[in-house]
């Protein structure tokens, strides 16, 4: 038995092949119309100039020899003494094959025709030559540029529709999946699509355009060639299809590997103080080192398959080219072949192989580009958990007034219920406190009061409207939240706090700076409210971010206001003053507030006591203090704990 299950991981299924989202990216064209139809008209245009310089080539060389081959005939038939033409003549026509009753004055003026006009067609070919190769480049360029310009339009949706996807999302999604894993793909992934799309799809219609009439033309000038050459052709279609088979998942493996290797990196920038103040640096450079190896390992596979793949290929067109000298030569050997039209074959011969030496290439980027465009379409085909009924209202301007009923809530996949049975109602313009260890829900009412998630069981009503009842958009813009982490965004001070409400003026951001005793420490800054915080605030310091984020969620002047431990990065002295603020903008607000100290809490409508995810007391101050023994206990363990600190 252990054997069979050893058997059994060895023959893990290998993943299957799909193109079907490098069709839907391809889709993405049709947005274009006739601006992603004419990258392909000048392909034609430039592939059927380019089919024709080998006829021209040909026109030169028969006029070329058939102006040397007639002055040669011409010098020799006047060396021929006259008693000789009789006797000699009747053979040369055969020779040449004119008439056997065609007279010598009348073969030397045909010879004569034929060397006076042979300079005639040789610059008559050259001229067409030149012509068709400037009509091939000027719509060569063309096709390219219009590509070049679809690709990017494409590439450029599908980034919009990736990014816009991405915000959709719930937390639940984002809990599941990493940051650096959704950055390579609206960066690299899409890339590798438009590439294919830019340039690959492009090579693609090309080489079948050229292929097809390359193999048309053969045929019509000599069957007994073209028959010759076709056996390579589905040779190397079966290669390709071998080998696009195999490559398209190990491409996909490459990304995987590329999106770990990412997500290292994102991690190890965002938290660099972190690992300076750890000394960690070494193992970080350990752990990186080794995404960067396995991403080597794997992107070293592919090429070692393609590189099997050329030199294959190469050999399967050098046998046929063999095969077509043996049998060209021989034709030209009897005399059914000519210089000129060997030649054109030749030319058209390297037709029928340059196509299939760029299925090679389009295979590659076909494989990347499938596997990129996956990836992408598994984002914009994810399923968001948090989503607007389709028959939701808006959220009218709501009083404040806050209900919980028996809600019970699980994270996805997670085990146990974080909440359980939670009860509790918030009046209109009421502060409600929630009080307990790490891990006992606080956080998690918080999430659900904006529908950052629903709620396994029960139902949570804002005003007697049910959270799933109305629209995402009007129930979080009347909810102002200050989290814990503080998150600022590039750019100034005044950007930062306006960040909820654009349009707001100068003197609104000053007000709600000022009702978060941050604008003080703004005008220390010599640029004020114009000066620049750094990538996620780190110009500031941790109380300065806690006071710009409350600052931020004031402005918007919500009903409903939601304080995450926002005093816990500030000091004493800044404690207070933001709590006289917030004291003063509450009133009229139905406000929720976490703290891990009690005595921000202290003077709450409300308190919540949690303990494992259940509200085990609730109540004021004094009333708890003398009815809850666990509320007592929390309380004095803070004072006495504050006492010892003095």
């Amino acid at each position: 038995m252990q054997a069979t299950m050893t058997q059994s991981k060895k023959r893990a299924p290998r993943e299957k092949t799909s193109f079907k989202g490098i069709g839907r990216a391809m889709k993405y064209l049709t947005n274009y119309k006739r601006q992603a139809a004419l990258p392909y008209v000048f392909l034609i245009i430039a592939t059927l100039s380019q089919l024709a310089v080998p006829h021209m080539i040909r026109n030169v060389i028969d006029a070329v020899t058939s102006g040397f081959l007639a002055s040669q005939v011409l010098s020799a038939l006047d060396k021929i003494p006259a008693q000789f033409v009789g006797t000699a003549l009747p053979k040369i026509l055969e020779a040449l094959g004119y008439d056997s009753a065609t007279t010598i004055d009348q073969l030397k003026a045909a010879l004569s025709a034929d060397l006076g006009n042979a300079p005639r067609a040789l610059i008559t070919a050259l001229v067409a030559i030149v012509g068709f190769a400037l009509l091939r480049g000027i719509f060569s360029f063309l096709q390219a540029f219009w590509a070049e310009k679809n690709s990017q339009s494409v590439a450029y949706d599908l980034r919009n529709d990736l990014y816009a996807k991405i915000q959709q999302l719930s937390f639940a999604y984002h809990d599941k999946n990493q940051t650096g894993q959704l950055m390579i793909r609206a960066t690299d992934d899409v890339e590798k699509v438009r590439l294919f799309i830019g340039q690959g799809l492009l090579q693609l219609v090309g080489a079948v355009i050229l292929l097809s009439g390359t193999v048309i033309i053969l045929f019509s000038s000599n069957v007994a060639l073209a028959w010759t050459a076709m056996p390579i052709l589905p040779i190397a279609i079966v290669l390709f299809g071998v080998f696009a088979s195999l490559a398209q998942p190990m491409f996909a493996k490459v990304q995987q590997k590329l999106s770990t290797l990412n997500t290292v990196l994102q991690e190890n920038l965002a938290g660099i103080k972190v690992i300076k103040s750890f000394t960690r640096e070494k193992e970080q450079q350990a752990k990186f080192r080794a995404a960067a190896d396995a991403s080597m390992d794997q992107s070293i596979a592919v090429n070692r398959l393609f590189t099997f793949l050329f030199p294959l290929v190469f050999l399967i067109a050098n046998l046929g080219q063999a095969a077509i000298l043996y049998v060209g030569g021989k034709q030209i050997i009897v005399g059914t072949l000519s210089i000129g039209a060997w030649q054109e074959f030749s030319l058209y011969l390297m037709y029928l192989f340059f196509p299939i030496m760029m299925f090679g290439m389009i295979v590659t980027q076909m494989g990347q580009a499938a596997a990129s465009a996956d990836r992408i379409f598994e984002i914009l085909d994810a399923k968001s958990d948090i989503v607007d009924k389709p028959n939701a209202s808006k959220l009218p301007a709501v009083k404040g007034n806050v209900k919980f009923e028996n809600v019970t809530f699980r994270y996805v996949g997670g085990g146990d219920p974080v909440l359980k049975n939670v009860t509790f109602e918030a009046k209109p313009g009421e502060t409600i406190a929630l009080l307990g260890a790490t891990g006992s829900g606080k956080t998690s009412i918080i999430n659900l009061l904006p529908r950052f998630y629903d709620p396994t069981e029960g139902r949570i009503t804002i005003d007697g409207n049910d959270l799933r009842d109305v629209t995402l958009d009007s129930l979080r813009s009347q909810i102002g939240i200050v989290l814990q982490e503080t998150t600022l965004f590039s750019g100034t001070i005044a950007e930062n706090i306006a960040f909820g409400k654009p349009e707001a003026t100068l003197d609104e951001i000053q007000a709600a700076a000022k009702a978060a005793a941050a604008h003080d420490f703004i005008m220390s800054f010599p640029e004020g409210y114009s000066t620049h915080v750094g990538e996620r605030g780190t110009t500031l310091s941790g109380g300065q971010k806690q006071r710009v984020a409350i600052a931020r969620a004031l402005l918007l002047d919500p009903r409903i206001l939601i304080l995450d431990d926002s005093t816990s990065s500030v000091d004493v002295a800044t404690e207070s003053h933001i709590q006289e603020a917030l004291e003063t903008l509450m009133k009229g607000r139905t406000s929720f507030v976490i703290a891990q100290r009690i005595s921000t809490v202290i003077n709450a409508d409300k308190i919540l006591v949690l303990e494992k995810g259940e509200v085990v007391a609730q109540g004021k101050h004094a009333q708890l203090m003398e009815e809850e023994p666990i509320y007592a206990e929390i309380y004095n363990s803070q004072i006495l704990a504050h006492e010892n600190e003095k």
